[in-house]
């Protein structure tokens, strides 16, 4: 039975607008709390009551005791529910072994992490840090990225890692969602459900961000049928779009960000989808790109909309449907 309404259920905001570093050059970890309480307080006053705790802004994980304490505290001050964690290219299987194995240990942190914020979710991916080619480009995507060998050693080891997490992160009471990125094991809808099921844990599943894929200068499956076979699995919802253009005359493709219902994907069939699909998780509205928290403000109002309708319609088909006949 879906506890949610349209009103209540939660959207976050990403924070991928914010910079994770100070003006000095340190790390937003060494902040003090009037600074995290500003970004903060400028989300609830964009009308948001959850907030994604993007480690592109804070990596939590890297925090000490003390000062998730005072997180959780200004979290609740400023009337902020967390729809998750959400750790940025921190790949465990990063071509560099050290690095990987950093990772790891990162990913465990902020597991940990989650447990002292009260946070049921924590978004993990094999996304790796953005290459020199891609820091210089007008839009990242436009240039490839780092890409997972086609080497069935490397996937065990990352089926591996992410089943001895989910088993850690159960034990606590958190979930694990893999994020769908390009190029690598989690690349394409059939990788991402091959992965899922291969680490076969009940609370990891799938965050089908096929906004990842729709904005590659490149063919890519249909979003409709990468839906369909992830969302089954989905627990949990980074939600962005692009305009998408391919000039059959030239081979060229054009993308650049668009607000929810502007689009390539059509998120009023997605959401459908998703709600046919069982899917009772959080959503996180993304935007890269201008005023990102205003455009994601707008995502959540759109995705209340859409919400709002399609559960009112459930309901009203529900009521029509006539009770079974009672056996006398």
């Amino acid at each position: 039975m879906l506890s949610w309404t349209s009103e209540t259920w939660p959207i976050g905001a990403a924070l991928l607008q914010y910079p994770g570093t100070l003006p000095d050059g340190t790390s937003t970890a060494m902040a003090d709390d009037a600074a995290w309480s500003d970004v903060l307080r400028e989300v609830r006053l964009a009308g948001f009551d959850h907030v994604d705790l993007t480690d592109t802004w804070l990596a939590v994980g890297d925090l000490p005791a003390g000062r998730l304490r005072s997180l959780r505290q200004l979290l609740r001050e400023e009337g902020l529910g967390v729809s998750a964690i959400s750790v940025s290219r921190r790949s465990v299987v990063d071509h560099d072994p050290v690095t990987a194995a950093s990772n790891v240990a990162y990913s465990y942190r902020t597991i940990d992490a989650a447990v002292e914020l009260g946070v049921g979710t924590v978004c993990l991916g094999l996304h790796q840090p953005l290459t020199a080619d891609q820091q210089a480009a007008m839009w990242f995507w436009h240039e490839p990225g780092a890409a997972d060998p086609d080497d069935p050693e490397v996937y065990r080891h990352a089926v591996t890692t992410f089943r001895e997490l989910g088993v850690y992160a159960a034990e606590r009471g958190v979930a694990l969602s893999l994020e769908m990125y390009e190029d690598t094991y989690l690349g394409t809808a059939d990788s991402c459900v091959r992965m899922v099921t291969d680490i076969g844990l009940e609370n990891v599943g799938l965050n089908p961000d096929v906004g990842n894929l729709i904005r590659l200068h490149r063919p890519v499956e249909d979003w409709r049928t990468q839906f369909e076979k992830m969302l089954p699995h989905t627990n949990y919802m980074h939600v962005k779009n692009y305009y998408r253009d391919f000039d059959i005359a030239t081979g060229a493709y054009f993308s650049a960000p668009a607000p929810l219902e502007l689009g390539f994907i059509n998120y009023r069939a997605v959401v459908e989808m998703a709600l046919d699909a069982g899917f009772a998780g959080t959503f996180c509205v993304e935007h890269y790109g201008g005023d990102g928290l205003s455009v994601a403000a707008r995502n959540r109002d759109y995705l209340r909309t859409i919400l709002a309708a399609k559960l009112s319609l459930r309901r009203e088909t529900a009521a029509r449907e006539p009770e079974p006949a009672r056996v006398p």
